[in-house]
């Protein structure tokens, strides 16, 4: 989807990593844990994992705690909205409507519903960049975390566990990524759950744009996020 998309190339962004190794995080997979998590506030590292839902427990435990080491989660999570406003300033300037788009999607972002949504709501909670490019970055961040956290919300609903739920979805490559240890059980028997839960997400995303966005102010968010997309790197 465009707006995973947009969010993923940010936080893995070689910009952000550079950012942050001049910040004071050489380790841009402990800045990710601990600005990520850190929007939860200075909270132990299982509430971190059960907040982001489908890595490994023990990567976040080891990850989040040496980010947030560097100058505590609050701080980090600080760093790591002001890396996305630097990205959005650096690559989305030159969308055109940009006003345009962040108003509407600002309009979104404050309408929406966070109950069971804890990322969402400490990342919608931050401060936002003064300008246009900085804040669509941020704004694109947000609903990510939206639609990250319904998502999680629909996976748990349908009964898989997180290791299931990424098994079921993009494979055991992006298991280990997550940082689960082989071997993994055949997941082919679970498919139809993690089909189950996509359509739960989206069910549970169009009610939520439905009552926050009228028609026209939905087409204008749609292009946005399209153009948005192609301004990715």
């Amino acid at each position: 989807m465009p707006i995973h998309h947009i969010g993923t190339a940010i936080y893995l962004s070689p910009d952000v990593f550079g950012w942050a190794a001049g910040w004071g995080w050489p380790n841009a997979f402990a800045f990710y844990f601990a600005g990520r998590g850190g929007m939860l506030g200075d909270v132990d590292a299982n509430v971190v994992c059960s907040a982001f839902g489908w890595f490994e427990p023990a990567i976040v435990k080891t990850l989040f705690d040496e980010g947030a080491a560097v100058a505590g989660a609050h701080a980090a999570a600080q760093r790591m909205a002001e890396a996305h406003a630097l990205w959005g300033q650096k690559h989305l300037a030159d969308v055109k409507g940009l006003d345009q788009i962040v108003s509407v999607t600002e309009t979104l972002v404050d309408g929406l519903e966070g109950s069971g949504l804890p990322l969402f709501a400490g990342w919608r909670a931050a401060p936002r960049a003064g300008d246009a490019a900085g804040k669509a970055a941020q704004l694109m961040q947000i609903l990510r975390e939206w639609r990250g956290g319904l998502h999680l919300v629909a996976t748990t609903a349908v009964g898989l566990t997180p290791l299931e739920a990424i098994l079921t979805n993009e494979g055991p490559g992006q298991a280990k990524f997550f940082g689960w240890p082989e071997p993994f059980a055949d997941s082919a028997p679970l498919r139809h759950k993690h089909d189950e839960a996509e359509a739960i997400t989206d069910q549970l995303a169009a009610a939520a744009l439905t009552r926050v966005l009228g028609l026209d102010q939905f087409e204008v968010f749609e292009a946005g996020v399209a153009a948005l997309r192609a301004a990715v790197p």
